[in-house]
């Protein structure tokens, strides 16, 4: 058999599993938790999801990456765009959510609930 890790299904959702922040592991060493994925009725990785604090921390980090600089350093107008785009991920169903990121944007949690505000705002007219 092929190393899980050689197998191309392993290379195919490999993109995916990185950007959840998850990790992939061997189908053997799965617990309740995982998520194990077959191919052609062979179990071939299981994947370990993160918790969600350290999925927020990921999603931030992924953030910084795509900006290209700490997300503190962004403009106004994009650090609105990141607050929308972490509530629609959820970011803020998370407990200190909102902490976590105003700290991360640079920002005051009042403000951050003011980002939310104004789009929900937008969003109802």
């Amino acid at each position: 058999m092929t190393e899980p890790r050689d197998h191309p299904f392993v290379s195919a959702v490999k993109p995916l599993v990185d950007a959840m922040g998850a990790r992939v592991i061997a189908p053997a060493e799965a617990g309740d938790d995982d998520v194990v994925l077959a191919w052609e009725g062979e179990d071939v990785l299981a994947v370990r999801l993160p918790q969600l604090a350290d999925s927020l921390d990921h999603i931030l980090a992924a953030l910084e990456r795509k900006h290209g600089r700490p997300l503190a350093e962004l403009d106004r107008k994009s650090k609105q765009e990141v607050v929308r785009l972490l509530e629609a991920r959820g970011a803020f169903s998370v407990r200190h959510g909102v902490e976590t990121v105003a700290g991360a944007i640079g920002v005051s949690r009042f403000t951050v609930y003011n980002y939310l505000n104004r789009d929900n705002t937008t969003k109802s007219e």
